[in-house]
């Protein structure tokens, strides 16, 4: 089988299409012919080992999240069948409950991830989707979305009514949108770039701050909730964004920690985040019981994903080129 892999050294420039012996499942693993993949910002930090010993070893297979069509089954599978479309779990051992005890390896490092023809993976570790998505559709559901629901439904308990401050406009934050507006939410969106914001407001955005030209964009978000601050802030850019973020947030409000695009060091002026009662809480994806439940809402209203580009399997570096650009409107996706 065809399989992309990292191989000699952590670098762009040894990701290497090339050739692995088909798998096999055993007993209580499935066989996925792999449909589509999508690209995650932690997809480019791999290739370069940024996780440190966290990455894994060389060769390895990249990219965390995928779907495919179950081959075959081993002996004693009962969650799933021949022919079911299923997605591959980022963690695979993270059935249930908080994450604490329940961390494991993640696919795409350090584990062999989903740019290959074939894998095989526990019947534990993937989770059947709704037909109305298509692969690419599919593909970007394990990590973007599931850390997004994460934040907002699983950890935060979001109701309607409450305001949402999401920032930028990649996979996390337009999944954040969307499920806001499914629970009555209002949502405001911060990027550099007004047609981005244009566009997030076709998909339901109550207001768009173009942070270049309005750089205190803290003040439009304390006016945007009356002035009492923003119950839920997705916090993805890091360095530069969150003193801002701690500037409108409700007292008592939540700040979902997810990224760092920024840079990951902040100056934090710990008295008032004391005063204000801010709960800050750092956001890794979820469990394959938040997933289904993710999945159940996603089919019961229809949803889609925002699906920027679809690249052919063969094109693998050419997305992770067009990811790190910053050109995108959601997800960037490839199929076979």
């Amino acid at each position: 089988m065809k399989v992309f892999q990292l191989q000699d050294e952590w670098t762009i420039d040894h990701l290497t299409l090339t050739e692995r012996p088909d798998p096999a499942p055993g007993p209580g693993q499935v066989l996925l012919q792999m449909k589509a993949a999508s690209l995650n910002f932690r997809d480019s930090l791999v290739v370069q080992r940024g996780y440190g010993s966290m990455t894994g070893e060389l060769p390895l297979i990249p990219l965390s999240d995928g779907v495919g069509t179950v081959l075959a089954v081993g002996e004693g599978v009962t969650r799933v069948g021949v022919g079911d479309r299923v997605c591959p779990t980022f963690i695979q051992v993270w059935i249930s409950g908080p994450p604490s005890g329940a961390r494991g390896p993640a696919l795409g490092g350090p584990l062999d991830g989903v740019m290959a023809e074939k894998m095989v993976l526990s019947e534990e570790g993937v989770v059947a989707l709704p037909d109305h998505l298509s692969d690419a559709e599919a593909a970007t559901l394990p990590c973007a979305a599931l850390t997004a629901w994460s934040s907002l439904v699983t950890r935060g308990g979001i109701k309607s009514g409450q305001s949402v401050l999401v920032q930028g406009t990649g996979g996390v934050a337009l999944f954040a949108l969307q499920f806001a507006k499914l629970a009555g939410a209002r949502v405001m969106i911060i990027s550099s770039s007004d047609e981005k914001l244009e566009r997030a407001k076709e998909l339901g955005a109550d207001l768009g701050v173009n942070y270049k030209t309005t750089p205190d964009w803290w003040k439009p978000g304390l006016e945007f909730s009356g002035g009492a601050g923003i119950d839920h802030i997705l916090e993805l850019g890091g360095t530069d964004t969150m003193s801002q973020s701690t500037r409108c947030i409700l007292r008592g409000g939540r700040i979902n920690i997810i990224g760092v695009l920024s840079g990951d060091r902040v100056d934090l002026r710990l008295g008032a985040a004391i005063a204000r009662s801010i709960r800050f809480e750092g956001i890794s994806v979820g469990s394959r019981n938040g997933m289904e439940a993710m999945i159940r809402a996603i089919g019961q209203h229809g949803l889609r994903p925002v699906v920027d580009t679809v690249f052919p399997f063969d094109d693998l570096r050419q997305a992770l080129d067009h990811m790190t650009s910053g050109a995108h409107f959601g997800k960037v996706c490839l199929e076979h």
